[in-house]
């Protein structure tokens, strides 16, 4: 049997902070719909921003639209899936997710999305 490497999706997205707590429930619901028939995703987290606009940085030349809107959240979701396979599988599957409508609904618009295989793996 070949070990494929694990693949990793990043995704963060805009948020109403009155939205906040259905979307981190939703997506748990989501998360455990894609792994009905086989454990695809394989670990996750879901991490929402620390808003740092309050403090002072000379680094920064620019603020982000959502650091100056205060309704306005990230969510990021960090997966682990079990191979770059699982991922094709889900997303051939997503429109047949009983949670895939109600989480494109709640979201604002997709700030980063992609998918990532490790090149070098140290043990």
């Amino acid at each position: 049997m070949i070990n494929m490497p694990t693949c990793i999706e990043i995704a963060v997205f805009e948020v109403a902070k009155s939205n906040l707590a259905r979307v981190l429930e939703v997506s748990e619901t989501l998360f455990s719909e894609i792994n009905a028939e086989q454990q695809s995703i394989i670990a996750h987290e879901i991490l929402t921003k620390v808003d740092l606009s309050t403090e002072k940085s000379e680094d920064r030349a620019e603020e982000s639209s959502v650091e100056n809107t205060p309704e306005l959240a990230e969510v990021c979701w960090h997966l682990t899936w079990a191979n770059a396979e699982a991922v094709q599988a889900s997303k051939s599957k997503w429109s047949t997710y009983p949670s895939s409508g109600e989480i494109e609904r709640l979201v604002g618009k997709k700030l980063y999305y992609s998918h990532f295989v490790s090149v070098i793996a140290k043990q």
